[in-house]
């Protein structure tokens, strides 16, 4: 893939690799620490994601983990004495959780997690944002608050349960056990087990497949879905607006213009 210069946040604890062919890749890059996600990582969240919305030449993000041993332990327990020193403290670090992920699981784009190794607490929190998981056979997941004396988050509560149902979701959070790449798939907490040494070429041929359709109606389909899975039972005036502009826009003209002349589209 050729790519533009690599682009750094955090320190250089999360790189952005934009390439030619759309597909853009942002890795947690804290090998050493199992790509644990500090309190400045959370925070860069939100300009990574705002880079990443505003180019055009992006169709596709990819999140994945420097390394093989994990996709991300989680949040990096040893900021936690600070992080919970004080009520103040511990609501500004939710608070900014929570609206990073929010910036991960709102993006209109196709979001892909290209998981190894453990992926766990807040790294599980990530995937669960993506739209779609592709793990490697050895991968490692869990949510583990039990195991530490936090509480989980309603919204992460929410994702986890409509991933993997209540029974199952209950098991994961009062177990706090790790669960294998089978069992995730089974449960539904993933959605592709792939073996490790061709999980990159896995996921680059099925973003590429998604960069050749046609955006309106990924970002439409996207968007109901997750209108759908929120309790929604009727569309909103926003989402009503999406769905009739994909019939009036170049889209649908390029692609039945293509239909009719026996070739391949080629959308903008």
């Amino acid at each position: 893939m050729t790519a533009s210069p690599q682009n750094s946040f955090a320190g250089g604890d999360i790189l952005i690799d934009i390439g030619s062919n759309g597909i853009a890749r942002v890795t947690l890059n804290r090998q050493a620490s199992r790509n644990a996600i500090t309190f400045t990582m959370w925070q860069s969240f939100e300009a990574v994601m705002a880079r990443l919305v505003l180019d055009e030449t992006v169709k596709v993000i990819v999140f994945t983990g420097s390394g093989n041993r994990a996709f991300s332990g989680g949040a990096d327990i040893s900021e936690f004495p600070k992080t919970y020193a004080t009520p103040e403290n511990t609501r500004q670090f939710a608070d900014t959780v929570a609206n990073r992920q929010g910036a991960i699981a709102a993006c209109r784009k196709p979001v892909i997690a290209e998981i190894r190794g453990a992926c766990v607490g807040g790294g599980c929190g990530i995937a669960l944002c993506c739209d779609l998981r592709f793990a490697a056979p050895e991968s490692r997941f869990g949510i583990t608050p039990a195991n530490l004396g936090p509480a989980y988050s309603f919204t992460d509560t929410k994702k986890l349960v409509n991933a993997v149902g209540v029974s199952r979701a209950k098991d994961i959070l009062f177990s706090g056990l790790l669960i294998d790449a089978p069992e995730a798939l089974r449960l539904g907490l993933i959605d592709r087990v792939i073996p490790e040494d061709l999980l990159t070429a896995e996921v680059t041929a099925y973003a590429m497949r998604l960069t050749k359709r046609a955006r309106c109606s990924l970002q439409v389909a996207k968007a109901t879905i997750n209108s759908i899975a929120a309790g929604d039972t009727e569309p909103s005036e926003a989402l009503l607006d999406m769905y009739w502009d994909s019939f009036t826009g170049d889209d649908l003209k390029e692609g039945y213009a293509a239909f009719i002349e026996k070739r391949k589209p080629n959308f903008r």
